[in-house]
């Protein structure tokens, strides 16, 4: 296939790119840098991408967004996490728009099979659209559930996160108006040791002074790198994986299991506690996310036949960080 990835240079974008070239597809990543090479794409949205150009795609992975970390959430910042997200997706779907407008709806639902015909009527059919969008999200999308389980039939919260994720996602839901398969990725908290949130939670371990945040029994919903790239190319590659599908690994810990784990991978002990009045102090909002999690399940990730690399927080942080004690 020949694949357009926004965001394709980034923590995940960058793997992603590279494992899909193995498996021998055509891959073209976004830049906001003017270039000639066959393999990056100048763009700079929320201009549109031209529709000769995009038609050229068999799908688009749309992995764009402002890192929510670290930092406090200032209003300028909160801002520019929602339109990062929002905006790169609408501009994405709206150059799919201009090639094909929607097809005439049925009655009884559905959409006819009328063949689509170019905008001026010259009786030419249009190229065709990418078959497929898949379009990341993240499991902010659910709140705050404490012990309860969650897939992804559980409803959305309504704090800022879910706010942003919803909005994100309802972008990428617009495509599906014009018969293409979408596929919102929720992804979990993602290790690995470039990037990410983990290098920043080992440096007080680094110090002897590592230990769970808060009370340690909110739930963190991990998964490995490795497997984000899996699940992204698994649903690339299977048609009849579509709507919102959770990227994150099948056995979650709590924010106390993931600090022990973390500490005997290090060799460092895990027992000192950081406060959650000194967290939200110096975090704000973001704090507060920190203090709560979700126990994400990936129901439709395995029913689909994904088998994860990595299914224990042990083995995922001995397989990152071996010999950087």
């Amino acid at each position: 296939m020949n694949i357009l990835i926004t965001g394709g240079t980034g923590f995940i974008g960058t793997p992603l790119s590279r494992e899909l070239r193995n498996a021998g597809h055509t891959v073209v990543v976004t830049t906001r840098r003017p270039s000639d090479s066959k393999d990056k794409l100048t763009w700079d949205p929320p201009a549109l991408i031209s529709a000769d150009t995009i038609s050229e795609f068999d799908a688009v992975i749309n992995l764009a967004g402002e890192p929510i970390a670290p930092g406090r959430w200032t209003k300028k910042r909160k801002e520019l996490i929602m339109s990062s997200r929002v905006n790169t997706t609408r501009a994405l779907v709206d150059s799919m728009k201009k090639i094909i407008p929607p097809r005439p709806p049925l009655e009884k639902g559905g959409f006819s099979n009328i063949p689509l015909f170019d905008k001026e009527g010259s009786g030419e059919i249009l190229k065709g659209l990418p078959k497929v969008l898949i379009s990341a999200s993240a499991i902010g999308y659910y709140g705050d559930h404490r012990d309860e389980y969650v897939t992804e039939d559980t409803p959305p919260a309504s704090d800022f996160l879910a706010e942003v994720c919803k909005a994100w996602e309802a972008e990428a839901l617009r495509a599906q108006e014009f018969d293409i398969r979408v596929v919102l990725v929720r992804i979990g908290g993602v290790l690995e040791s470039d990037g990410g949130a983990l290098p920043e939670m080992m440096v007080p371990f680094k110090f002897f002074l590592g230990g769970p945040i808060g009370s340690g029994k909110q739930w963190f919903s991990w998964i490995h790198r490795d497997d984000v790239v899996g699940i992204i190319k698994h649903a690339l590659e299977n048609e009849s994986v579509s709507g919102p599908v959770n990227a994150a690994a099948p056995n979650p810990v709590t924010n106390k299991e993931f600090s022990s784990a973390l500490g005997k991978t290090l060799g460092r002990p895990s027992w000192l506690a950081v406060p959650g009045f000194i967290v939200k102090l110096t975090l704000g909002e973001l704090g507060g996310v920190l203090l709560t999690g979700q126990r994400v399940l990936p129901e439709k990730a395995l029913k689909a036949g994904y088998h994860f690399k990595y299914t224990e927080v042990n083995e995922a942080l001995a397989a990152i960080l071996r010999g950087r004690k």
